[in-house]
This record gives structure tokens, C-alpha cells and sequence, in this order.
């Protein structure tokens, strides 16, 4: 089966207007797939279009207004900064005559206040200029921020408009769409899936006698014909057993080999155990397979019921542990009606 089923969605709640293709097709990157009504995605992109437009009017009304306020407070406060400056120079020369006595102390003491009521005024324009460039700049990241929200609003609509004509992102085989031109499908609803065709996994079953045995990790192999086989390894092993039988899914060394493909039935070994430089036979009807048996080896002219006791199997042979030499040679084909003797004749 193929390794990525992709599930397309539908972006918007819309209609569907035109279904272009149906299951079974091929598709390549950038097909459609189907179309949408996107009657109410365009209206709500042209309200956003406004509503920036009119938060960028205010931008620009809030900006030259600062600008205003500003150059007047630095005007004002550049005059205040004057006239406390006249005002001083003033006192000196009075202080001056005032000690030279030719001037009174009443009029020393006017200009002081005049000068101290002065440099207030001065310092309150400053300060009403600081708190005017502080506020302008709140106020500009206030706009810029909300100009950014609605910029992104924007980009999920038009991201939406663009996704709204569903199309593939990768080569593989539509395997199911929505068939009905007029219903309404509402945001996220499955609207298609699309098998990628370019690489592919095992499904397989086995008996549940093996549950306990099974695990992600074990390696396979997955034979495609009798002369070609792949490496491989279990993914997944399914909880669920159905009818005694579980399934497991098993990953590929070559995913992409040119004898796959969807729906091709093969056989799956998995190794569930391995042992080097074991004594072996080959599996046939005479031997049953259980872990103590009786076989017939062929001894001069005559075979000879030998017990025998196998080990761990293989897909083609047995282990075996006891009673068996190598060179032995064994008859595999069904002996059941010698079953109760305990040699019998051959023919040399």
C-alpha cells in the first residue's frame, strides 16, 4: 500500500461548484482536483482591502497631526526658552544696579519671580514635548500593529482563495473525492485523499497465536516473486485482532522499487528469532513440525523411525537440536501409513 495517504480539506466553508476529477486518476503536482464557491472568502477579502485602507487614512491623518503638535510645542517652547533667557539677562543688570544702589530691591525681587514663574512654563513645555514624542510613538505602534493584523487576515483569506480550487501537492492516485457538485462542505471536512505513489509500506496479517511474539523493530522480508525478496522491518503492530488474525504494517529498505505497487499481494517472513550455524532440514510432509517427532533416516537399505527433536523454524526449514547428524539422509515425503513401524525397506 502506498506509505503517505494525504487528506485534503476544505479550506473554507463553501459549495463545491465543479468536481474536475475523480478516483482512480492520476494526478500530478498542481492538478485540480475541485472547485469551490468563494463568493464569501472575496467579500471578506474586499472588507479587509477597506479596512486597511481606511486604518492607512488614519495612519497618516495621526501622523501629520503629531507632526503638528510637535513642531508647535518646539516652537513654544523654543520661545519660553527665549524670554526666560531675556528675563535672566535682565536680572543681572538690575542685581548689578540694585548693588550700586540705583535700583530698589522691590523691583530685583519682581524680576526673580518673573524669572522663576518663567522657567517653569519653559520646563513644562519640555516636558509636554517628551510626553507628545512618547505618545506619537505609542500611538504609531498602535496603528502599525493593528495594519499588522489585519495585513495577516488578509494573507489566511487570499492563502484560502488559493487552496479553494483544490489541487494536488504531489504525484499519486486520487483514491476517493466528494462526487456531488452543489453541497456544502464546512472548514476542515475531508473533501479528497490522494495515495502518493512514489513509495510504499506492507500491510500484513498473521495468525493471533503470534501476538504475544510481534513487536515494532523485527526485521522481514517481503517476497515479491519467488526469486525476488525485500528487506524490511515491522512499523506497527495493530492492537485490535479480527476474525484471529492481527495486523502489522512493515517499513522498507527500498520503498521505491519498481516491482511495487498498490494493492500487489505478497508473502511477509518475519524473524522473530535467529540462530547462527544451526543443524537444519527441510520442511516436508513427514515432519509435522512440533518440537519432538519422529522421522525416517535412511540407513544401507532400510529408514530407520528416528526421534528427533527441532528447534526454532524458518520459512523453508527447521532446527534441529537432537537425533539428527549432518549428512543424515532424512525422508520428507508423507510416511503416515508407516507411522506404526519401526523401519521399514528402501530401494537403493
Amino acid at each position: 500500500m502506498p506509505e503517505l495517504n494525504q487528506v485534503l480539506s476544505s479550506p473554507i466553508d463553501a459549495r463545491v461548484i465543479r468536481v474536475l476529477r475523480s478516483a482512480g486518476d492520476t494526478l500530478n503536482p498542481g492538478d485540480p482536483i475541485l472547485e469551490l464557491d468563494v463568493g464569501g472568502s472575496r467579500l471578506s477579502l474586499d472588507q479587509v482591502h477597506q479596512k486597511l485602507a481606511l486604518k492607512r487614512n488614519e495612519q497618516e491623518k495621526t501622523r501629520i497631526d503629531l507632526e503638528h503638535t510637535l513642531i508647535d510645542l518646539k516652537s513654544r517652547c523654543r520661545i519660553k526658552e527665549l524670554e526666560l533667557q531675556a528675563i535672566q539677562t535682565r536680572l543681572a543688570q538690575n542685581k548689578a544696579l540694585f548693588e550700586d544702589g540705583l535700583l530698589s530691591a522691590e523691583e530685583v525681587t519682581r524680576l526673580q519671580t518673573e524669572e522663576a514663574k518663567t522657567r517653569i512654563e519653559w520646563e513644562q513645555l519640555l516636558e509636554s514635548e517628551r510626553n507628545a514624542g512618547i505618545s506619537a510613538k505609542a500611538q504609531e505602534k498602535g496603528l502599525i500593529l493593528e495594519m499588522a493584523v489585519l495585513e495577516k487576515e488578509e494573507t489566511l483569506i487570499l492563502q484560502e482563495l488559493d487552496l479553494a480550487t483544490t489541487k494536488a501537492d504531489r504525484r499519486g492516485v486520487l483514491t476517493w473525492v466528494v462526487t456531488d457538485e452543489g453541497i456544502t462542505v464546512r472548514k476542515g471536512e475531508v473533501i479528497a485523499r490522494l495515495a502518493d505513489l512514489s513509495s510504499f509500506r506492507v500491510q500484513a496479517r498473521a495468525s493471533d497465536v503470534h501476538a504475544n511474539r510481534l513487536c515494532a523493530g523485527l526485521p522481514v522480508r517481503v517476497h515479491l516473486n519467488d526469486e525476488e525478496s525485500l528487506a524490511g522491518a515491522i512499523s506497527q503492530v495493530l492492537p485490535s485482532i479480527e476474525n484471529g488474525f492481527l495486523s502489522f504494517f512493515a517499513s522498507l529498505e527500498q520503498k521505491s522499487h519498481g516491482g511495487l505497487h498498490s494493492n500487489l499481494r505478497v508473502d511477509v517472513d518475519v524473524f522473530v528469532e535467529r540462530k547462527n550455524n544451526a543443524l537444519r532440514i527441510k520442511k516436508g510432509p513427514a515432519i509435522p513440525g512440533t518440537n519432538t517427532s519422529a522421522v525416517f533416516v535412511v540407513r544401507g537399505s532400510k529408514a530407520i523411525k528416528t526421534p528427533v527433536r527441532l528447534g526454532i523454524a524458518g520459512f523453508s526449514e527447521y532446527e534441529v537440536l537432537d537425533g539428527l547428524a549432518e549428512g543424515d539422509e532424512v525422508i520428507l515425503s508423507d510416511t503416515s501409513e508407516y507411522r506404526d513401524l519401526e523401519e521399514v525397506p528402501v530401494k537403493e
